[in-house]
């Protein structure tokens, strides 16, 4: 024992005391110290009652103590199971091909690795008498801007338009070495319309986090010629800045230049650096023309009070539109190997060759070609895909996380995630529902793109099998989240929508990847069950509804992925969520398909899917007869409106503003929810009901009614005869999945009607004539939309098919393109 264990002990073991030996000793003594009898007895039990009443209150208290530390410490343990992404899979010699990329899509333009702390580069560029822009935002007036072509791998063509200024980014990447190869961007910047053409700006900028060195090459003490870096993955590399030229190529272009070195806070601090560094003292000054003054950035810099954590290397060329520009960074350990600096004839040559490969690629996948749509039509397809390619993303960080068992938060388990995103401007970082119809458009480009997606999802799993539903990962990702929107709370779930994408993928993924796999996805699988579970056998309920029924006028359901739409109007655990239901039969089915391919026991998911399947016990639990349609069940009302209340005078103080509360006229009851819209069609949008189904025909006649779903733009999310649809929530909530039209979830009405009317049935050629019908209408508003906007978007309003929402929303927006090719 150490020595203060020996004293808190007494020594280094049991002593007798004096007093003990002098009593064995003295028999007069010995008996002094018999116990009496009688009251001293009693007093002796009750003393060993208490004692032991304290010891169990004191083992309960820490028996629990250890019950709230064990779940908080497994919230923020990774999973047991080996890793779905081996490690070092994802490095430049195993994987090259996906190790550079435009992995940064809350920016305009910008690459980086697929590293932890990776070296990042990017763009800016400031109209001057406009703003500085780097990050894509949603409201900031540029009007249009978006991928045209993107391979996902090697290439892409972005344009972007910002109050007259015409960019138009491009990029390449060359294999080559031990480190990802080279890679070279062309800006290309030029005014539309007449006029004067303002000078212009453009910032061209590397950046270290946290590791990596970079040394500035200046020419002529002024201009930022080169960088010369090393970094742990990427070894020695050269950013070389080449001088403008005229748009023809022709050139040099008269350009003024400025260069700024500076210690960096964090990456997500790179904007208001780079501002904060600007003076207008620099004067742009050329051959035989006016003098012109600009906002410069000074050579050296910082954020006041901000400790540095990385550097920064930024190049700041300011000219007059027409110009070309060209950066290329070599990689070192390529020098052997390249034929050439990839610039100029070289990188134009390059580019058309994608840009062919791109074309016939897309042809060769979807067919739209070959199925008559018009060049417009085609050109709109490949950008949506392009948009949903050039928003991959590779993050790293901590989630914070929120244990039903723990006051303060808890920072997660270090994690990295590459992943689409729904919106480069609104929802830059992963979402864990929208990721599994990401995979859908993405496993039939690139399927083993979509597989290693997948699996780095798979890999986010704590101990529980648990993933929360939104990923904020890292400094740059968090900055871009309202604070109240940052915790992840350990009992929400999402819909296991990545089964449906697996379902895609399983018939030829792998057998070593899919082991890999299907350890993780039963432990999802399980705790989904496990935590969902509803009320009665056979039934599930999403937990963390809006814990304020009186603010809302419907408690939100986030994880459900539907938000607002109307669930029962006072949440309790005697709820029975119907999607829910239809989710878990789907991934019930799909674990069931993989354990069966890989020789794994599959009897009990296969149980487990006929019974959730079952439509005689679907009737039972969710068909509501007085409603003739299927639906939640739940304590509701019907009878809710939100009113203003002011709140009663306090003496002395100001009067307090009115609020917006909900007032219930009628007492709510255990009943069915009258809300007929997406929820209800759960049945018929995951194919739970058979061909025959004497069900179907009240679906697909809902669906077919313009009173309730049907709009010439598509499925419409609550019917316009239900009792909340187009109602706000709150007085600062408008309605969101309350009457407009969603891509996803109509994207899943075609597969479904697809699949019914080529099944031998009794509705058969109802549901062929409704699907022609609702692909006509769905592809040609989102087209319509795009070519009047310039954006695919987050919703498109019931009445007149208007974009509405984010924008560019090229996440689930983009599966336009499968219904195009009658891809399901």
């Amino acid at each position: 024992l150490m020595a203060g264990e020996r004293r808190r002990r007494g020594g280094d073991g049991p002593r007798e005391r004096p007093r003990e030996r002098l009593r064995d000793r003295d028999p007069k003594l010995r008996q002094q110290q018999k116990p009496q009898r009688g009251s001293g007895r009693g007093r002796t039990a009750l003393a060993l009652t208490a004692a032991a009443a304290a010891l169990a209150l004191c083992l309960a208290a820490a028996a629990a103590g250890w019950k709230r530390w064990s779940e908080a410490s497994r919230l923020v343990t990774p999973h047991p199971a080996p890793p779905a992404v081996p490690p070092g899979s994802t490095g430049p010699l195993a994987s090259p091909t996906y190790f550079w990329g435009t992995y940064r899509p809350h920016v305009y333009f910008g690459m980086k690795t697929r590293s932890p702390r990776a070296v990042v580069t990017g763009l800016m560029w400031l109209q001057h008498g406009g703003n500085l822009r780097h990050t894509s935002e949603q409201n900031d007036g540029v009007s249009r801007y978006g991928w045209l072509m993107h391979d996902g791998e090697n290439f892409g063509v972005q344009e972007i338009r910002d109050e007259g200024l015409l960019l138009r980014t491009e990029f390449v990447k060359q294999p080559g070495g031990d480190h990802g190869g080279d890679w070279s961007w062309r800006v290309t910047a030029k005014m539309e319309g007449k006029g004067p053409a303002p000078l212009l700006s453009l910032f061209f900028y590397v950046a270290t986090d946290g590791q990596g060195t970079l040394r500035p090459v200046l020419e002529n003490g002024t201009r930022l010629a080169a960088v010369a870096g090393t970094a742990e993955e990427l070894g020695d590399f050269t950013l070389t800045f080449l001088p403008p030229t005229g748009e023809g190529g022709e050139g040099p272009k008269y350009a003024s230049y400025n260069f700024l070195a500076a210690g960096v806070p964090g990456l997500h601090r790179l904007t208001d650096l780079v501002r904060h560094s600007l003076r207008e003292s620099s004067v742009f000054s050329p051959p035989g023309r006016p003098r012109r003054r600009f906002f410069g950035v000074s050579s050296t810099g910082g954020l006041p009070g901000e400790a540095p954590r990385g550097q920064l290397l930024l190049h700041q060329v300011t000219l007059e539109p027409p110009a070309v520009l060209e950066v290329t960074l070599e990689s070192g350990s390529a020098a052997g190997t390249r034929q050439g600096r990839l610039a100029g004839p070289a990188l134009s040559a390059a580019l058309a060759r994608h840009a062919a490969a791109f074309e016939r690629r897309f042809e060769d996948t979807f067919g739209l070609g070959t199925r008559g749509a018009s060049l417009p039509q085609r050109r709109f397809a490949q950008a949506a895909l392009s948009e949903m390619l050039g928003g991959i993303g590779f993050f790293h960080g901590r989630s914070l996380l929120r244990s039903e068992h723990r006051e303060e938060p808890l920072p997660g388990m270090e994690s990295v995630l590459f992943t689409a995103v729904p919106s480069r401007s609104c929802f830059p970082r992963g979402f864990l529902w929208d990721e599994g119809f990401h995979l859908l458009l993405l496993a039939r480009w690139d399927p083993a793109l979509a597989r290693d997606i997948l699996a780095h999802w798979l890999d986010l799993l704590n101990a529980d099998g648990w993933i929360p539903r939104e990923q904020i990962l890292g400094e740059e990702a968090r900055s871009r989240v309202p604070p109240e929107f940052v915790l992840q709370h350990s009992e929400t779930a999402n819909p296991p929508t990545l089964l449906l994408a697996l379902e895609r993928l399983l018939p030829d993924a792998p057998l070593p990847y899919l082991r890999r796999l299907f350890p993780r996805l039963r432990s999802w699988f399980e705790w989904l069950n496990r935590t969902q579970a509803g009320p009665e056998p056979f039934t599930f309920r999403w937990r963390g509804r809006d814990p304020d029924p009186e603010r809302f006028l419907n408690p939100k359901t986030l994880s459900s992925g539907l938000d607002d739409y109307p669930r029962a109007s006072h949440p309790s655990a005697q709820e029975r969520h119907l999607d829910l239901r239809c989710w878990m039969a789907l991934g019930a089915r799909v674990l069931a398909a993989l354990a069966e391919r890989l020789g794994e026991p599959h009897a009990p998911y296969r149980d487990m899917a006929a019974a959730l399947s079952d439509n005689a016990l679907l009737d039972q639990l969710h068909w509501a007869p007085e409603l003739g349609t299927f639906a939640d069940f739940g304590n509701h009302s019907s009878a809710v409106a939100l009113r203003w209340h002011r709140p009663a005078p306090v003496p002395g103080r100001p009067p307090a503003a009115p609020q917006l509360r909900r007032e219930v006229r009628e007492a709510p009851r255990l009943q069915f929810v009258a809300a007929l819209g997406y929820v209800s069609l759960f049945p018929l949008l995951l194919q739970l009901l058979r061909a025959d189904s004497p069900r179907l025909p009240a679906l697909l006649g809902s669906m077919s009614s313009e009173q309730q779903l049907w709009t010439p733009f598509g499925l419409r999310s609550l019917a316009r005869d239900s009792p909340l649809y187009l109602r706000r929530n709150t007085e600062h909530d408008p309605p969101y999945w309350r009457g407009s039209v969603w891509v996803n979830i109509n994207f899943l009405a075609l597969r479904a009607l697809h699949g019914y009317a080529r099944a031998a049935g009794p509705h058969r050629e109802r549901a062929a004539k409704l699907y022609r019908e609702l692909r006509q209408n769905l592809v040609a508003n989102v087209f319509r939309q795009y070519e009047a906007t310039g954006f695919l978007w987050e919703h498109y309003r019931d009445s007149d098919g208007t974009g509405q929402g984010c924008h560019p929303f090229a996440g689930w927006s983009a599966l336009v393109v499968l219904a195009m090719a009658e891809d399901y």
